[in-house]
C-alpha cells in the first residue's frame, strides 16, 4: 500500500476515537450524553437544511466540513464544557497541540487543508465560520431545550452565560438567533436557567 493511502487510513481510524468523547449535552428526551461525532454529524445536517437562514451567502460544503472536523481535536484535548471557565482558560493550548498531532497523521497537503479549516472556524471571521458557529451553538441548545433544560439546571447555568455564548449564533444567523431568544426566554420563565 502506498504511503499516502496508509496515512489517510491511519487518520480515518484515529478519528473513530471521537465517538468516545462524551459531551455534557444529553440526547433528546433525557437520553444518554451525546458524543462529539454525533454532535458534529448533527451540526453538519442542520447546516445544510438551515442554510437559507445564514446572514450571508455561504459555501455550504465548507460549512459542513468545518462542522464535521471542528471537534476532532477533542480526541486529545477532551471536551471543554461551554461554561467551565477553568477549562476554557487552557482550551486553546490543549487544542493546538491536539490539532498538530492528529492532523499530522494525514499527508501534508491534507494536513494543511484541515488545519486551515479548523483555524478558520476558530477565528470566526468568514461567513462559513460564522454559520458553522451558529450551528455549534444552536445544536446543543435544541437538545437541552428538549430535555426541559436539564443540563443547564444540573450545572446551575445563568441566562447571561447562555446569551453570551449565543452572540456567535446571531453573527451567523439573525433568524436563528430569534428562535434561540424565544427558547431562552421560555427556559428562564420555567426556572431552567438562573435569571441574572
Amino acid at each position: 500500500m502506498e504511503e499516502r493511502l496508509q496515512k489517510q487510513l491511519a487518520f480515518a481510524l484515529e478519528i473513530d476515537k471521537e465517538k468516545n468523547i462524551f459531551r455534557q449535552t444529553h440526547l433528546t428526551h433525557h437520553g444518554r450524553r451525546e458524543n462529539d461525532a454525533e454532535h458534529a454529524w448533527h451540526m453538519a445536517i442542520m447546516a445544510y437544511i438551515l442554510k437559507e437562514y445564514a446572514n450571508e451567502p455561504v459555501d455550504i460544503g465548507k460549512v459542513m466540513i468545518m462542522s464535521l472536523i471542528h471537534d476532532i481535536v477533542e480526541i486529545d484535548a477532551g471536551d471543554t464544557y461551554a461554561y467551565d471557565q477553568a477549562g476554557i482558560a487552557t482550551q486553546k493550548a490543549r487544542e493546538d497541540a491536539a490539532k498538530e498531532r492528529i492532523y499530522s497523521l494525514l499527508p501534508d497537503d491534507q494536513k494543511n487543508e484541515m488545519i486551515a479549516l479548523f483555524d478558520e472556524f476558530e477565528a470566526n471571521e468568514t461567513a462559513e465560520a460564522r454559520f458553522a458557529h451558529a450551528m455549534d451553538n444552536l445544536q446543543p441548545l435544541l437538545l437541552n431545550n428538549s430535555n426541559d433544560g436539564g443540563d443547564w439546571k444540573e450545572h446551575h447555568v445563568h441566562a447571561s452565560q447562555v446569551y453570551g455564548r449565543q452572540v456567535k449564533t446571531k453573527m451567523g444567523s439573525e433568524t436563528l438567533y430569534a428562535v434561540v431568544d424565544d427558547i431562552l426566554q421560555e427556559n428562564i420563565k420555567k426556572g431552567n436557567l438562573i435569571k441574572d
